[in-house]
């Protein structure tokens, strides 16, 4: 894996790295090999993870029918309350 810094601007490439490593399944390896894992209990969990993606893949398809409503989107800028902002009291 590699990535080119940039202008000098390390923490951009960091942030590249980090998005590319998260991308490519870097992060959830390293946690699963942290201790061993029996294979009768990897079995369990990768059916559990293919059950997991079979449900979010109907409903995403239920959902672009339009037999399931769709998730409600978060406007910023709207607070939770509705009311007008308060001024900080100082």
């Amino acid at each position: 894996m590699q990535v080119l810094v940039r202008d000098n601007n390390v923490d951009q490439a960091l942030k590249v790295l980090k998005k590319k490593m998260q991308r490519e399944g870097v992060f959830r390896e390293m946690k699963l090999r942290k201790h061993y894992e029996k294979p009768s209990e990897r079995r369990v969990r990768e059916k559990a993870e293919a059950v997991r993606r079979a449900r979010k893949l109907a409903r995403k398809k239920l959902q672009r029918e339009g037999l399931l409503p769709m998730k409600p989107r978060v406007v910023p800028g709207i607070g939770g309350r509705g009311g007008p902002a308060r001024t900080p009291r100082f």
